[in-house]
């Protein structure tokens, strides 16, 4: 299969997930934020036990816990070695980097703030990639004369939350 098929493919694929009644991806994507806001919720109730040595901060984390685990079997249902860990890690990456830009960008940091928020978003690409079970996309190329595709590329085109 030369690349111009390979990437038609794709299109094929992409468009076949868009039209799915199996994906609500706008659903998704709303639920992939709860995730990385409750994932940070777990992260701020540990220091806080730690902190106040008090033992109810981390049974709020246990119960916390409990919670965004059962939001990820929501998105993350069928699952190889260890993708459950590693969408989770991506998430919670891409809340602590926008989190960090938007330090930045406060602080009249702005081109440390957009190299953050280019970070954040090229992670959440990972993870809808990882989600959606894409392809390995690290050869294609749109034609012989162009840039290659990446994972947001093709990302951009599937995840468009106001394409209703």
């Amino acid at each position: 299969m030369d690349i111009k098929e390979k990437f038609a493919s794709i299109i094929k694929k992409v468009e076949e997930i868009k039209k799915s009644k199996t994906v609500d991806l706008s659903t998704e994507e709303d639920l992939s934020l709860a995730i990385m806001n409750l994932i940070s919720l777990e992260e701020h109730l540990f220091f806080t036990g730690e902190k106040t040595k008090k033992a109810d901060y981390f049974d709020l984390l246990q119960e916390t816990r409990e919670i965004r685990k059962k939001l990820m079997e929501r998105i993350i249902n069928k699952h190889e070695g260890e993708t459950w860990c590693i969408t989770k890690h991506l998430l919670a990456t891409t809340m602590r980097l926008i989190e960090v830009g938007t330090k930045l960008k406060s602080d009249n940091k702005k081109n440390e703030a957009q190299e953050m928020f280019d970070l954040a978003y090229k992670i959440y690409s990972m993870f809808w990639a990882i989600r959606l079970k894409l392809i390995d996309v690290s050869n294609l190329k749109k034609t012989t004369d162009e840039k290659p595709w990446t994972i947001q590329d093709i990302v951009n085109k599937l995840v468009d939350c106001c394409d209703e």
